[in-house]
């Protein structure tokens, strides 16, 4: 009893379910309304894009009645197929070896015994987010004249450079999910793995991989959707006939707006939306 009557009282459990509310954000005075202003402010535009996009009438701000004839202009459109098929050839490249680099990243960063220089690589490796875009995108062009004019590569056949900006670019939207699935796996299944005589090559091919699989996934698609939408950087470091999808938006924009220029962007939130969901998904299979 005596043992009992000492025990030491959780103070976080002690607090009752109101005191809780009452220290959670989301219960504060002005959260809710404050929170639902920005999802209107952020999302309202995109909705009534969308919505226009459907619209039979040329014009953009009057409604007439439903059609998907802009839609069927789009997909016919030789110059929007030719720069969605640039697109996703860079975007496909670019994820492969994006995800190839941020697998090896996450794996020198969560595998290996705490080394120094270890939080300077994590920093280098996240760069990309913390740096604006077009500083980014600046320094890559230079980078890739500095190449040019020194050792004369031409770095514009087969897209190199396009894919090679958009690799570095998408290295840490691949490297987070692989490293949090990393982090959350554990790691008693390599040991035993080790303790039967696998070599290190082994464990990694038969336990860690499969395991580490979703995260991979995850990485992948992420890095896919911010390559295939991204504009910054492919504005600045595509060379002639090098235009991609939101590079051809942009310059049909800069003519006015049009319903085909909102089908386009709704087929591109479509597929944004879908892949998204995916890695929110499979992120929540992981948790589970």
């Amino acid at each position: 009893m005596a043992d009992v009557a000492m025990k030491p009282v959780d103070p976080v459990r002690a607090l009752s379910r109101r005191e809780l509310r009452r220290l959670d954000l989301a219960y504060q005075p002005g959260f809710k309304p404050v929170a639902w202003f920005c999802i209107l402010l952020l999302y309202a535009p995109i909705l009534v894009l969308a919505v226009f996009s459907f619209n039979e009438n040329r014009s953009v701000t009057r409604w007439t009645q439903f059609s998907l004839k802009w839609f069927r202009d789009v997909i016919a459109n030789e110059n929007i197929q030719a720069a969605a098929l640039l697109s996703l050839q860079v975007a496909t490249a670019a994820t492969i070896g994006a995800t190839i680099c941020a697998t090896l990243a996450a794996l020198a960063t969560t595998r290996t015994l705490p080394y120094r220089g270890m939080g300077l690589a994590y920093i280098v490796i996240n760069l990309p987010l913390m740096v604006p875009e077009i500083v980014t995108a600046v320094a890559t062009l230079a980078f890739f004249a500095l190449g040019r004019v020194v050792l004369g590569l031409d770095l514009g056949v087969f897209n190199i450079n396009l894919i090679l900006a958009h690799m570095v670019f998408c290295i840490p939207f691949a490297y987070l999910p692989i490293r949090a699935r990393l982090s959350g796996m554990d790691r008693i299944l390599e040991q035993a793995a080790a303790d039967l005589y696998a070599t290190p090559w082994q464990s990694f091919r038969y336990v860690t991989l499969p395991l580490l699989t979703p995260g991979i996934i995850a990485g992948a698609m992420l890095a896919f959707i911010v390559s295939i939408d991204d504009f910054t950087i492919s504005q600045l470091v595509a060379g002639p006939g090098q235009t991609t999808l939101p590079i051809y938006i942009w310059g049909q924009i800069r003519r006015g707006i049009t319903p085909a220029t909102n089908a386009v962007s709704t087929i591109m939130l479509v597929v944004s939306i879908i892949f998204v969901s995916l890695v929110f998904f499979l992120g929540q299979r992981r948790r589970r």
